[in-house]
């Protein structure tokens, strides 16, 4: 009886730990609302086009003199860690300065950081107006382009969606980016 117990015990531990391994900690939970995009290569883009992926947003603009080319550039890293690991996800970097940022501009953006165009889209294509609601409603963050300034002010976070269309996590874009919990949390989705 001893016995059974011990191993009882011992498949409910490698349980719980296998299942806590599946689990974003304290996940945000916030669902993105449908949209209909151009990227760098003038293709249209959709929610629905990232069902059942695993994808990492950011919140960038080409004119940017401060966070948005370190911002690229962890977002680069961690797509390159991504294709290492054999990960199966999605990277969405939206602009803020649609205005300025046509599909062209954001593929010379994203090939100054090597980007890989095959699962990394860099999204415009709609008003200022639109982005700013956008990133309000389904990201809770800033985009906003003050009036008389060539500079937009923004959110530098990346966010985990699920396979769902749920933003599960963010992470700090700028500083210190969390790659290794990152990539772990992409894993944890696949």
């Amino acid at each position: 009886m001893n016995k059974i117990y011990t191993i009882f015990i011992m498949i409910t531990m490698l349980l719980v730990t296998a299942c806590s391994n599946n689990e974003i900690e304290n996940p945000l939970n916030w669902k993105v609302s449908s949209f209909s995009y151009t990227n760098q290569n003038e293709e249209e883009v959709q929610l629905s086009d990232f069902k059942n992926k695993v994808w990492v947003a950011n919140f960038i603009f080409t004119n940017c003199d401060t966070v948005c080319s370190p911002m690229t550039a962890h977002m680069s890293k961690l797509q390159n860690m991504a294709k290492e690991e054999g990960l199966d996800v999605t990277f969405v970097s939206f602009s803020v300065d649609p205005e300025i940022d046509s599909p062209s501009i954001l593929k010379e953006f994203g090939q100054k950081f090597d980007a890989d165009f095959g699962n990394w889209h860099f999204l415009t294509g709609y008003s200022p107006e639109e982005i700013k609601e956008f990133a309000e409603k389904n990201f809770k963050t800033l985009a906003l382009k003050p009036k008389d300034s060539d500079q937009v002010m923004h959110g530098t976070s990346f966010y985990l969606v699920n396979k769902d269309g749920i933003v599960v996590k963010d992470y700090s874009g700028v500083e210190d980016t969390p790659y290794e919990q990152i990539i772990q949390d992409i894993k944890s989705l696949n």
